[in-house]
């Protein structure tokens, strides 16, 4: 019996043999050994792309991994917007763009600057470090020079395929409300008269809608309009509206952005689109898809809310080919059509009855006639078909 039972004991597992530990938890590989970093380079390629390809190395496998931008509308003359100590390694220029690639000890900088703009980008192996270096690049070189009387400063908007959303700013003539309120009937010049005086406190709606054919100066209207709101808020001009409202991404750097002390400082933006006619006539909704519900959205929805942002759109389209939900009661701030002047207004304009015809004349024809060209239009039978111009 004692030797079946040891045979026995034999094949039958001991209960007190311990458990084999547990497997150490595997330690994941860094993100940049998963990185398959290929670089193609044709003659589609320029100078600057290859700057560009070279400022990601150094964060793509993890050496910097830590960056941090900066963009600047106006560039101090000067300033070369690259860290003390700096060592440029690479530099281009192409027309009124170039780029510069330089580093130090632990960081690197890329300086991409465009006409007056520019943008910088410090990758570094500490964000503390980061975030000196780019204090120093970029502290005092914002250039904000005084606006004259007769000037405003306008932001314009567009969508770079290499950079995605940029915005620049140019300083433009514009004239006082005073100086031009003659280029307009007199029905149009008593409604742009409240429009020019609104404050924010009479923001009532988000949307300003100006229509009527080409020529009648509703772009002249926006530049005074700029001017007459400058003390409380900014208007920039989106260059690619029919881009806008079909991505969603440039959309929300546009409307929502990273200011969120907006809604403290008070101040407002006024977002321009002009020509806009296939995104808010009658059958926009089946035409342009998602972009009008966007527009509306932003005007008059979750969007907008708590964002002091106006939408001012300029379209040659007649009032009653516009879409409904556009136009409804509640959602402009203003409406207004621009007309040509009357036969009386346009000779009182211009001082002669020399070229102008029984119907008048838009302010495009009559300062054409003032520097003794004939205008450039079709004759005014066919107005609606003159295309897009303002």
């Amino acid at each position: 019996m004692a030797a079946m039972s040891s045979e026995r004991s034999d094949h039958r597992p001991d209960d007190r043999t311990a458990a084999p530990a547990p497997s150490a938890p595997s330690v994941p590989a860094p993100p940049e050994q998963a990185l398959t970093t290929r670089l193609n380079f044709d003659d589609s390629n320029t100078t600057g792309d290859v700057v560009d390809a070279l400022f990601l190395g150094r964060f793509a496998v993890g050496e910097q991994p830590y960056a941090r931008s900066h963009s600047i509308d106006r560039v101090r003359k000067g300033r070369t917007l690259l860290p003390p100590g700096a060592r440029v390694l690479r530099e281009t220029k192409e027309d009124s763009r170039g780029s510069v690639l330089a580093e130090g000890d632990g960081w690197t900088a890329r300086v991409s600057r465009w006409s007056r703009g520019a943008e910088v980008t410090v990758t570094a192996v500490s964000g503390e470090l980061a975030e000196q270096r780019l204090k120093q690049a970029v502290d005092g070189a914002e250039d904000e020079p005084e606006p004259q009387d007769d000037q405003v400063s306008m932001g314009f908007w567009y969508h770079s395929p290499m950079c995605g959303p940029r915005r620049t700013s140019r300083t433009i003539g514009a004239g006082s409300w005073e100086q031009v309120r003659g280029n307009y009937t007199a029905r149009v010049a008593e409604a742009m008269d409240g429009l020019m005086k609104t404050t924010p406190d009479d923001v009532s709606g988000r949307l300003l809608l100006l229509h009527g054919p080409p020529g009648t100066g509703k772009t002249s209207a926006l530049r005074t309009l700029a001017r007459s709101w400058s003390d409380w808020c900014q208007v920039d001009c989106v260059l690619d509206p029919e881009h806008l409202f079909n991505n969603i991404g440039y959309l929300m750097d546009i409307a929502i952005g990273a200011d969120d002390d907006e809604p403290e400082t008070g101040r407002w933006r006024l977002l321009l689109l002009e020509d806009c006619d296939e995104l808010i006539r009658g059958e926009a909704k089946h035409a342009a898809g998602q972009a009008l519900s966007r527009l509306l959205n932003l005007t008059d929805g979750l969007l907008g809310q708590g964002r002091n942002v106006l939408v001012g759109v300029t379209t040659n389209e007649a009032l009653e080919r516009l879409h409904p939900a556009v136009v409804r009661p509640g959602r402009c701030l203003a409406r207004i059509e621009v007309g040509p002047l009357s036969r009386e207004e346009s000779v009182s304009w211009l001082g002669t009855e020399e070229g102008i015809g029984r119907d008048g004349a838009t302010l495009a024809e009559l300062f054409a006639l003032r520097k003794g060209r004939s205008p450039a239009s079709v004759p005014p039978q066919d107005r609606e078909s003159a295309g897009l111009y303002l």
